[in-house]
């Protein structure tokens, strides 16, 4: 058998970018080599394709990629290639079978990549273009969740532009309406980078700049207090599967970057310890919202579950982290689906769900040639 020919793309022009280096590496390490060619493809954060054998390498170290061909996908379902733009480094056209993004964040995890996958007419692993939008606008993604009645904490977005003008009034309508202490987002962030728990006004005002910095929109949500962080993932396109939840233990006062990435000191208990028919209550509300934002292929949805039972969904990540230490992987080896055995699905998935696109009519004969006349 020919082996399918993988394009893991990573980097990218996001805030994330680190992340997703670390996670296409244990990507590219975990596929299995004797059913898939394997085509790492980097983007810099200028936004530069580089595809090479060690391109996470190349991107980890800030190497010059210069020294090496870059490469490009474009929108011609004729190609399903990546094609070299190097004069000198004149090299054949990739063949791309499927590609496996693992770009978090900004240009990655928001539709856009996805777009070109679609113009492109290549299977891609996750969800698509209007899922991977809504579920990284966490403002949009709140109000489609509040509308399937699926629980979200209370909360209030703003434009930053709107606030620069009047911030008192803005900062006096969040007291009175959430109160302290709140969260400030950046709705369109994820790795909870530029997000801030404020516990006054000066902690407020600061957050909301901070947050300004990373989005043009502001979300603010009121904290819910001393809850368990549980995360649970979903697997599949019409018929989604749940893994068992876990428990994060953050080792900061909430799960911030640092807390996932760099101290090292949080902690993971996976199966969380829940009653059993909180679980289920959970995991169905999981799989509600993954087909409410239209998702497919896989998501991590995070819930903040209080000591009486109530949770709320907190995010869904349509592409979740895939490092050594990531929740999503780790859930579904707990719930019995080790880590290859599990890319070996999202691929499958991916080529599923083309397959079911492209039978799809895209054009339609009308009863004359109405367009031709002057």
């Amino acid at each position: 058998m020919n082996k399918i020919k993988v394009g893991v793309l990573f980097g990218g022009r996001s805030a994330e970018h680190e992340v997703s280096l670390v996670s296409a590496a244990s990507i590219i390490n975990a596929l299995d080599k004797n059913k898939y060619e394997i085509l790492p493809i980097g983007i810099t954060r200028e936004g530069r394709w580089l595809s090479a054998v060690n391109a996470v390498q190349l991107l980890k170290n800030h190497e010059p990629i210069e020294k090496f061909p870059e490469h490009v996908l474009l929108p011609d379902p004729r190609k399903q290639s990546l094609i070299n733009i190097s004069t000198a480094f004149p090299q054949a056209a990739q063949q791309v079978d499927v590609i496996f993004p693992v770009i978090h964040g900004t240009g990655g995890e928001d539709g856009t990549i996805q777009g070109l996958f679609e113009l492109a007419e290549i299977p891609y692993v996750g969800a698509g273009v209007l899922g991977s939008a809504i579920g990284m606008d966490k403002v949009v993604a709140k109000q489609l969740l509040l509308q399937a009645k699926i629980p979200v904490t209370p909360g209030i977005w703003f434009l930053f532009s709107d606030f620069v003008k009047k911030p008192k009034e803005q900062l006096a309508l969040i007291e009175k309406k959430l109160g302290y202490p709140c969260f400030v987002k950046p709705p369109n962030q994820g790795s909870s980078v530029g997000i801030t728990k404020a516990h006054n006004r000066k902690e407020l005002l600061d957050a909301v700049h901070l947050a300004g910095e990373y989005d043009h929109k502001i979300l603010v949500e009121k904290a819910v207090m001393k809850p368990h962080e549980i995360e649970v993932s979903v697997l599949g396109n019409e018929t989604p599967k749940v893994s068992l939840p876990g428990e994060i233990i953050p080792s900061n006062e909430f799960y911030d970057y640092d807390a996932k990435y760099v101290d090292g000191k949080s902690v993971a208990v996976i199966p969380a310890k829940l009653p059993k028919p909180l679980i289920k209550k959970i995991q169905q509300c999981a799989v509600a919202s993954f087909q409410a934002l239209e998702c497919s292929g896989m998501a991590r949805v995070d819930f903040l579950v209080q000591k009486n039972g109530r949770f709320f969904l907190n995010e869904i990540n349509t592409i979740p982290g895939f490092t050594s230490i990531s929740m999503y992987p780790k859930l579904w080896e707990a719930s019995g689906l080790k880590y290859s055995d599990l890319l070996d699905e999202l691929i499958r998935l991916a080529i599923e769900r083309y397959d079911k696109r492209k039978k799809l009519k895209t054009a339609y004969t009308p009863k004359n040639d109405w367009y031709k006349q002057p």
